[in-house]
């Protein structure tokens, strides 16, 4: 898709600064700014370089500044905010059009002068490209200046003292870290000056609202009159890069392949599997493949990791890397458990997941029932086993089998399901028990077992009856007739018929056990109580503890976190369950593809081609959290899938 903002999408610089864009380099490595190619937020740069793949993040090039001379007057090309009362600059003013197709693009017209500047950013390497086409159409020379700004601080971490750099001809050096640069334009070294950028994006959440940043040298292009230029900056963690123009074709090429073989036919759902792509990284510590949960805040997590895989890599056909991916987490089970958190810098994982281990199992699943691959099965089956036999005698957290066959988590401050916020010694959404989404993924994992037993050269008799009882216990204590929907959790408080959108994946897991009109009263609810064109709120907007804006600080924005803001995951389930539940016909194909048009919007707002973490739990309006989340894209991609399955094979019926 081929998503344009002109002039009167930028009329002031709030407004420009509205929508943003991303590239990711395969490593963890990434690179964003907004539409007006200013950062509003301490994470976003031209080159956040992964150190160590994908969780060891520097953002070395947080920005440039640009300036433009005509004649005798200067503009500036660049746009950005500062503190201190610092006036901005303001170059989306003389933007004309800022494009992403197969990566962003901007135009700019300034007295009679046209300005291209294109953006690439090489896959495998910590390594990026910024070229400018300069078209001199007036009676005077022009000179474009180019001022990089670096950093040199770990993600997530805005600079708030000056340290120590080193710049000599083209390298600088701070931090223990070494960056190139490169152009082929005059580089020339000028008086180191120090930068306080304002990050409105960060203030509206509650974090820092500024950091600092260097400059430290300048490239300078100067075009005659009726001439045309071009200049480039090459910044990179090795030396001898390449041309930059090169760097930006190849980033170009790239996109477009990834287009080309997303292997759907709907451009909606081939945007989103190339947007998939940027999730999908190495991860040093085994030299296999991760998911990266979400930019720009996110590293691997384990819980996300196994949501987006069917989606972002199933779906699109990437085997291998599936594969690659779930050997990753095979690796680090401890316990029966498998890591929620790869913390950024290398520290010891964080276990703190009851959910990860019984998705990965059923991820087993849906890449087996996809590859026919019986080896992986026999390489996964004694984690997959040791996960079972830890969850029957219990392990950290809390996560273990009652006598009833469920599974309980959670104790004291400890969070274990997704609804994990703790903070202050506060629990907004207290989850301790038997949630029920836990309890369906454990189910579904059990009947995994019992089918994937033969395979695996074992019985499968124990885990099938365990199946039977769990359904028991299921049905019986977590179905509500009087409502027509499934209680969030077993708890023995008033948490426990809240109607939340955890149910819904009790009606799409592999395996599941309600009937089928149990189902339809599910998903129904569901619509009826949480549904919005862009996710599922969290929590009914009837429930007394319903908050309707996610912003301000760390604390308001925790406590509504769970509390009715909407998140777009769970919007695949439910439209893979309204399927479902009817039949998977082509009716009920086309209901959800016109409940599907408002995705187009979704992916133009926030950050071009992607998807984002969550809404507004009242209107939803502009996009919250993560500008780009894995799940969510993952998630979505599922739904295109089984639309573009379904239609088929009512074209194949009717042929």
């Amino acid at each position: 898709m081929r998503f344009v903002y002109g002039g009167q999408d930028m009329p002031s610089l709030a407004r420009a600064e509205e929508n943003c864009w991303l590239l990711a380099n395969g490593l963890g490595g990434y690179a964003s700014t907004s539409a007006a190619f200013s950062v509003t937020r301490c994470d976003q740069g031209l080159l956040v370089a992964a150190v160590r793949a994908p969780d060891l993040r520097f953002n070395l090039v947080h920005r440039l500044s640009e300036r433009l001379t005509v004649g005798d007057r200067e503009y500036f090309l660049s746009t950005q905010s500062f503190a201190g009362g610092r006036p901005p600059e303001e170059g989306y003013r003389h933007l004309s059009a800022f494009v992403w197709e197969h990566g962003p693009r901007w135009l700019y017209q300034v007295d009679g002068v046209q300005v291209r500047r294109q953006y690439g950013l090489e896959h495998g390497t910590n390594t990026a490209a910024v070229l400018y086409t300069v078209e001199n159409r007036t009676a005077a020379p022009c000179t474009l200046d180019l001022a990089p700004v670096f950093q040199f601080s770990r993600k997530g971490e805005p600079l708030r003292a000056p340290i120590p750099f080193q710049y000599d001809k083209g390298k600088v050096c701070a931090a223990g870290l070494t960056l190139y640069v490169e152009t082929n334009g005059a580089l020339t070294a000028v008086p180191p000056r120090w930068e306080s950028l304002a990050y409105p994006g960060d203030q509206r959440d509650g974090r820092a609202e500024s950091g600092l940043g260097l400059i430290c040298c300048q490239a300078r292009l100067t075009v005659a009159p009726g001439e045309t230029g071009q200049l480039e900056l090459v910044f990179s963690t090795e030396p001898a890069a390449g041309p930059g123009a090169e760097i930006v074709r190849q980033s170009e090429r790239r996109q477009r392949a990834l287009l080309e073989r997303s292997g759907f036919q709907d451009p909606a759902a081939r945007e989103l599997a190339r947007s998939a792509d940027a999730f999908l990284a190495s991860r040093a510590s085994t030299g296999g493949r991760t998911i990266v949960a979400g930019y720009p805040l996110f590293g691997d997590w384990g819980r996300d990791t196994m949501v987006a895989l069917p989606g972002c890599v199933l779906a699109t056909g990437r085997f291998e890397e599936a594969k690659s991916i779930l050997r990753t987490f095979l690796a680090y089970e401890r316990g029966g458990l498998v890591p929620n958190l790869f913390p950024e810098g290398g520290e010891e994982p964080r276990y703190n997941t009851v959910d990860a281990p019984l998705l990965l199992i059923n991820c087993v699943w849906s890449y087996y029932r996809r590859t026919g691959d019986a080896g992986f099965v026999r390489e996964a089956w004694p984690v997959m086993a040791r996960i079972v036999r830890a969850y029957q005698a219990g392990t950290r957290h809390g996560i273990g089998m009652d006598a009833d066959g469920l599974i309980r988590a959670g104790e004291g401050l400890d969070q274990v399901t997704w609804m994990d916020v703790c903070v202050d010694g506060v629990l907004p959404t207290p989850r301790h028990g038997k949630p029920v989404e836990v309890n369906a993924y454990w189910y579904s994992a059990l009947r995994v077992l019992r089918e994937l037993a033969p395979l695996a050269g074992e019985t499968s008799g124990e885990y099938g009856a365990l199946a039977v009882r769990v359904k028991r216990s299921f049905v019986e204590q977590f179905w509500l007739e009087d409502g027509g929907y499934l209680k969030d959790v077993l708890s023995g408080t008033g948490a426990d018929r809240q109607i939340r959108c955890n149910q819904i994946w009790a009606v799409t897991m592999p395996f599941t056990m309600l009937s089928p009109e149990q189902e339809k009263r599910v998903v129904d609810t569901v619509f009826r109580h949480l549904y919005t064109p862009c996710g599922l709120r969290t929590l009914s907007p009837e429930d007394p503890e319903f908050r309707p804006l996610y912003g301000g600080s760390q604390l308001e924005r925790d406590l509504a976190y769970h509390q009715g803001t909407v998140w777009v995951y769970p919007l695949g389930a439910y439209y893979l369950a309204y399927l479902k539940v009817h039949g998977n016909t082509r009716e009920a194909a086309a209901l959800v593809r016109e409940q599907l048009e408002p995705v187009e919007a979704m992916l133009r707002e926030g950050c071009a081609g992607q998807l984002p973490e969550i809404y507004d739990g009242g209107t939803p309006g502009p996009s919250r959290g993560c500008f780009a989340q894995a799940w969510s894209v993952g998630e979505m991609l599922r739904v295109y899938e089984k639309l573009e399955q379904i239609e088929q094979e009512a074209q194949s019926d009717a042929g």
